[in-house]
């Protein structure tokens, strides 16, 4: 195995000075910098990170914990985390929740025996909290992504729920309608809870009357309630004309409901929902969306991560980020006369 005195030896340098180049630490001039590394090449040198984490006091990984990574929204989302963290030099481990608080605490665990330098996380709702409280106990850094937690006080990239809420209601009352459906994710969830705002003021705003039996509350995350989405459209009565889906996940699993019942978007019912379909959304798309930046969330909170990794002094109060979503109109809703 190779180890820095070869290097040293052959570079015709001290094993201090092969440190310091492997470690980036201490003065080196650029010539003998170049030097170590090429000889670190040519005898196919693997640092050992162990030991390298022990002199810098940093293991140069991140965590990324999301909620669903068959969500195209996530997936995109990890894409940018990814980018932005090879960009600066930092490995990066992957977790993924489902949205369940017990699966998260088990990857808080990994997180906490695992010595990563920081976490990058959408957590699964408001219960979060204590696994958040574990990890600023343990002075373990963090940026939140797409969810807000009560109480919890951290860098943050989100969405502008609300409003692209109400700009997709507008989209439907434009076209006519009034009876329209919401098919969102759990209230403990921020965003669920910011886009119910945008949908109950937007029916406020045309002075029509909130029917809470026109809402449908699940999960975000992999879905499993399809009997329950079922059981909901048979007690709707009159039938809504238009459904908001709260994301891309809900919207799919929308269609297939409408589907079974014998009724086609958009010719029997309109649908619009959050989020679009990453790659898929080039294979003729006809569902109108709020398109959310999700690369963006991945790589400008991974950005904001390695802020308060490298300068935790000076990175100053917590950071928030709002991205807007765009409305992007298809072909999924119908004008009523």
């Amino acid at each position: 195995m190779v180890t820095i005195y070869d290097i040293a030896n052959k570079a015709n340098v001290s094993a201090m000075t092969v440190s310091r180049v492997i470690n980036n630490t201490g003065r080196v001039s650029d010539k003998t910098r170049a030097k170590v590394k090429k000889v670190m090449q040519e005898l196919n040198y693997v640092p050992n990170q162990m030991a390298r984490s022990l002199v810098l006091q940093q293991s140069k990984t991140l965590f990324l914990l999301i909620t669903d990574i068959t969500n195209p929204f996530y997936t995109t989302l990890s894409r940018g985390a990814e980018d932005a963290a090879r960009k600066h030099g930092y490995n990066l481990l992957f977790g993924n929740s489902d949205e369940n608080l017990s699966k998260e605490s088990e990857y808080i665990n990994t997180i906490l025996s695992t010595r990563v330098d920081g976490v990058l996380l959408a957590p699964a709702g408001d219960p979060s909290a204590a696994h958040l409280e574990r990890l600023l106990e343990r002075n373990v850094p963090f940026v939140l992504i797409d969810r807000e937690v009560p109480g919890i006080q951290s860098d943050i990239v989100q969405g502008d729920s609300k409003e692209a809420s109400k700009k997709l209601m507008e989209h439907l009352l434009s076209y006519g309608h009034r009876n329209i459906a919401l098919v969102n994710g759990s209230s403990s969830i921020s965003s669920a809870r910011d886009r119910l705002q945008g949908y109950n003021e937007m029916l406020k705003l045309h002075d029509l009357s909130a029917n809470e039996r026109y809402i449908f509350e699940t999960s975000f995350g992999p879905f499993k309630d399809q009997s329950g989405l079922m059981a909901w459209l048979d007690q709707l009565h009159p039938f809504p004309t238009a459904f908001l889906a709260g994301n891309n996940v809900l919207a799919m699993e929308l269609l297939h409901a409408l589907r079974s019942r014998g009724l086609q978007v958009p010719e029997d019912v309109s649908v619009v929902c959050f989020d679009d379909f990453g790659m898929y959304s080039d294979l003729d798309p006809f569902i109108t969306v709020a398109a959310q930046q999700a690369y963006q969330f991945g790589y400008l909170g991974m950005q904001l991560l390695i802020e308060r990794i490298t300068d935790r002094e000076e990175a100053g109060p917590q950071k928030k980020i709002i991205l807007p979503a765009e409305i992007i109109v298809r072909r999924s809703v119908k004008k009523l006369a």
